[in-house]
């Protein structure tokens, strides 16, 4: 994941509510902060134009994949020999390939598997670099060496190279595959939630956790992570970006997703070597992909300027 939209960001969100005050006044006072800063943020967001309209084509994406089925009576499985590499038509919407089958209905379940995956696989890799790096900031000293050790050395592996020869030796199943992009995904964002964490476990509320005798893992869980939530979040999508394009690459490559599954990366392999004679069995899927990452990155873009008072567009939403 990229790591360069990751400095900077606001770790304002779980700084403790003033002491000195009755638990119930606390509470008030800390939910009408919150509340608060979610319509600031919120306001920060919907002034990018460009990430409204990601969040309309993503929200556009996702109700496809999920209702689109509806609309046709064919299965992505189903062929209809009839109609063999067929364009476009009244009963074919999206076409057929060469073995009959509908584009439109294996557009909709390849969109659905593309989803699933990068989805799951880029909130697993935020969880699992979440309390990783932000534990070696914490504990430090030989623990925070050997795991800084441990991320520098995967970095530097060839990770597409072990990707696709385990995706392929496992046949291809998108639950196996998820688990192996997981992996092989989190080193990065790791590193960069690791150098955020090294300021927080400084802080006053760390400090007089420690000191009332509350364990590391509670610590880490509930005074270190939560600091990191902007920063999170926009891991969170931005990896979604990636892990389409991981997905998209190996299954176009023939060591992702196989049949007779279906995957958008599947439909484009399938599709590249007829984009001459038959356009449609590429420009749908590619269609798809290109929508769901330009949409996402739009979404993260305006995310990281939401969440990041140092940038032109959340300064001037702090403005108003």
């Amino acid at each position: 994941m990229p790591t360069e939209l990751t400095t900077g960001l606001s770790t304002d969100l779980a700084t403790p509510a003033p002491t000195g005050l009755p638990e119930k006044t606390r509470g008030a006072h800390e939910d009408g902060r919150h509340l608060g800063l979610a319509r600031l943020y919120l306001r920060r967001f919907l002034r990018n134009r460009l990430a409204v309209v990601g969040v309309v084509i993503f929200v556009a994406l996702v109700l496809f994949s999920a209702l689109g089925g509806l609309f046709t009576s064919y299965a992505y499985s189903d062929a209809d020999f009839a109609a063999l590499t067929q364009s476009p038509s009244a009963s074919h919407w999206f076409g057929t390939n060469q073995g009959g089958n509908d584009i439109y209905a294996s557009a909709v379940h390849g969109l659905r598997r593309s989803l699933a995956i990068a989805v799951s696989v880029s909130v697993l890799t935020v969880v699992v670099a979440a309390v990783i790096g932000s534990g070696a900031a914490y504990f430090g000293g030989r623990v925070e060496k050997a795991t800084l050790a441990v991320i520098h050395f995967l970095l530097i592996v060839p990770s597409f190279l072990i990707l696709a020869l385990v995706s392929n030796r496992l046949a291809g199943d998108w639950r196996i595959l998820i688990v192996v992009l997981t992996l092989f995904g989190w080193m990065s964002t790791a590193r960069v939630i690791w150098s955020v964490s090294t300021s927080l476990r400084e802080r006053d509320y760390v400090t007089a956790a420690e000191f009332m005798g509350v364990g590391p893992l509670r610590i880490i869980l509930r005074h270190i992570i939560p600091n990191l939530g902007s920063l999170l979040i926009v891991n969170l999508t931005l990896g979604v970006v990636a892990t389409v394009l991981s997905e998209t690459a190996l299954s176009f490559l023939g060591f992702g997703v196989q049949t007779p599954d279906v995957s958008l990366g599947t439909m484009l392999a399938d599709g590249a070597s007829t984009v001459t004679s038959a356009p449609w069995l590429f420009a749908f899927p590619a269609g798809l992909v290109v929508l769901l990452t330009v949409s996402m990155t739009f979404v993260g873009d305006g995310l990281r300027d939401a969440l990041d008072p140092t940038s032109v567009t959340g300064a001037a939403g702090g403005r108003r």
